[in-house]
């Protein structure tokens, strides 16, 4: 994962997760879905039974960061945007057919170019 950083600071740069970071991050998520409270001292226990050195200030962060969060909901969300180019189904049904009709002309005019007599891969 990349998280935008500048500086130590979250800002403008781009710097992938640390350890630290991604131990604390898979250790709630092993407490959420065993349904145990994501708790300091649950995220230092998994770490350390994990064999993975954190600085203690991470697991803190993340247990105040996460407490009194709905980490189902959270992870729910993960992708369920709407895409961006998505139309609203009516308006799509009206411009299908115009759109339709202009790629059957772009084709024609792509198929007419192979006619030249030479191949640029000749």
């Amino acid at each position: 994962a990349v998280v935008s950083t500048q500086s130590g600071h979250y800002g403008r740069g781009k710097h992938k997760m640390n350890t630290n970071e991604l131990a604390c991050v898979y250790s709630a998520l092993i407490l959420h879905d065993d349904e145990v409270p994501i708790t300091a001292e649950g995220l230092t226990n998994l770490c350390k039974n994990a064999g993975v050195a954190v600085e203690p200030i991470w697991p803190s962060l993340f247990a105040k960061c996460l407490a009194g969060q709905d980490i189902g909901a959270l992870l729910a969300c993960i992708g369920s945007a709407p895409a961006a180019g998505a139309a609203a189904p009516a308006a799509a049904g009206e411009a299908a057919a115009p759109a339709a009709e202009e790629k059957k002309e772009e084709s024609e005019e792509e198929e007419s170019d192979d006619d030249m007599g030479f191949s640029l891969f000749d």
